[in-house]
């Protein structure tokens, strides 16, 4: 490796470096405010190693990774939505744990998880693929069961542990026929097979369907969804948060390199598959979303949904379709980062604050997190003046111009549909408040407490983000399309 392959992977390295920091600091003190602290500033500075990083790309290091502008994107998206986690987890826990020992590790699993999500952005190969995707998913088992004292959280753990054996089962048996057909692991060896082929073969399809399988199984795609609504429930808030941005981001941008690198989107038989993803997805999300009660798993039923437009706009095909899902990730990932943020501040000691009727009056109470709240979910249905209204627009306009018109009105439809359970609970936060006597046992009203400088930070620096993408988008997108240039150029230079 020369020079500038260290210079291309310093986001990588850097990041596994301070994992290393954190667990020796840990080893020798024990501190929660410092280690929280250090685990924000390890992202901070992996962050401001990006600009260097892009001034050696793109750059293929090894035939494992490849670091361009579409990688350094995501992972710019990965560090900094883990900087908000981190910024509130910080009270959350201290409220949780009541000043025990042992939360300082929850701060070293989130850098061990982001650092396989940085491996998953850059994987060119199917064992950095691998090996980054049971990276993060081994240190989301952990800090899904992190509050180990209690029921829900274990049970979460338990259901995604079970979840990831069967995704790692179905992705290596995946690669196994992949490697057979094609006698390389690369993604551009795989496909490579396929271009110089008359027709597809019949164990080539087959495993990259099950390497399909596998990756939905972790997004949440419906029919492979049956995990999402428990694990999210169960779950401390913001960890939550954490699987539904950071890893979905990275596993989207992994999926992005791979369908374009293999040319999966030139075969029929796997835009079939995908277009009944799609509209499986957004069906089963939005139906199961009417039915809730609980806000948690509202967002998770919602969370399938969005991944089901975020599939739409993939199967649009060439540059349109890479700036659209790109915008959408970051656009979902700024909204679900504010809804799940104000459960996490508002969440009472004990017991998280995840039903709708904890939320009734919440505006005469604490205003500010009712607006917060109000404008994350508006921007999750898609109304103008919000960064989710220019999301959608972008995946509609990709759609249309792809002439994908019945998966288009599909997502048009299941926008409307949607609309019910967000507003539903937006007029909840404006309601008159409850009497004590109304609130069900066992769910007595806690004291007020004031939230934490660096929740409010995070969540108004979220805020901003909502509001300034849905009226002035332009600069974003010109950095998209700079950064996904390259990614598409290499695939349309696929051997």
């Amino acid at each position: 490796m020369t020079l500038q392959d260290f210079i291309a992977l310093s986001p990588i390295l850097n990041l596994g470096a301070f994992s290393l920091v954190t667990m020796l600091a840990i080893a020798f003190r024990r501190h929660h405010a410092r280690i929280a602290v250090f685990a924000f500033m390890s992202c901070l500075l992996t962050l401001a190693t990006l600009p260097w990083a892009a001034t050696g790309t793109p750059r293929a290091v090894t035939t494992l990774l490849v670091v361009d502008g579409h990688a350094l994107l995501y992972m710019g998206l990965v560090l900094s939505a883990t900087m908000v986690v981190v910024a509130l987890s910080y009270r959350y826990l201290t409220i949780q744990f009541h000043e025990q020992e042992g939360v300082e590790e929850y701060y070293l699993l989130l850098l061990l998880a982001t650092f396989g999500g940085l491996v998953l952005t850059a994987a060119a190969h199917f064992v950095s693929f691998f090996l980054g995707l049971e990276l993060l998913g081994l240190s989301l088992c952990s800090l899904i069961g992190y509050l180990r004292t209690r029921r829900h959280p274990l049970e979460a753990a338990v259901k995604y542990l079970l979840l990831s054996i069967a995704a790692s089962a179905f992705l290596l048996f995946g690669m196994a026929l992949l490697y057979f057909e094609s006698g390389s692991m690369t993604f551009r060896g795989v496909g490579a097979i396929v271009k110089q082929a008359q027709a597809v073969p019949g164990l080539w399809l087959g495993g990259f369907v099950l390497v399909l399988v596998g990756v939905a199984l972790k997004l949440g795609l419906a029919p492979f969804h049956m995990w999402i609504p428990d694990v999210y429930q169960g779950a401390p808030t913001p960890i939550t948060a954490y699987i539904a941005t950071v890893s979905k981001g990275a596993l989207v941008a992994l999926l992005l390199r791979l369908a374009t690198d293999v040319g999966a989107l030139e075969l029929p038989p796997l835009v079939h598959l995908l277009s009944l993803l799609a509209v499986a997805s957004m069906v089963t999300g939005n139906v199961l979303a009417l039915l809730q009660q609980n806000v948690k798993r509202l967002l998770a039923y919602s969370s399938i949904t969005h991944f089901g437009y975020v599939l739409v706009a993939l199967l649009a095909g060439g540059p349109a379709a890479a700036e659209a899902v790109t915008f959408y990730v970051i656009v979902y990932c700024a909204m679900t980062l504010g809804a799940f943020g104000v459960v996490t501040v508002y969440s009472s000691e004990g017991e998280d604050k995840d039903h709708v009727e904890d939320y009734q009056g919440l505006f005469w109470t604490r205003p500010w997190l009712a607006a917060m709240l109000a404008l994350s979910l508006l921007s999750l249905a898609g109304i103008p003046v919000t960064a989710g209204f220019i999301g959608k627009f972008y995946a509609i306009t990709a759609g249309v111009d792809a002439g994908l018109w019945w998966l288009v009105f599909a997502l048009i439809g299941n926008s409307v549909i949607s609309l019910y359970y967000y507003l539903r609970l937006i007029v909840t936060l404006f309601d008159e408040e409850p009497a004590p006597e109304a609130i069900p046992h066992g769910r007595a009203v806690q004291p007020t407490q004031a939230a934490g400088w660096t929740a409010v930070f995070s969540l108004g620096l979220v805020a901003s983000i909502i509001l300034l993408l849905g009226v002035y988008p332009e600069p974003l997108m010109e950095l998209i399309r700079d950064s996904v240039s390259n990614l598409l150029m290499v695939g349309m230079q696929r051997p």
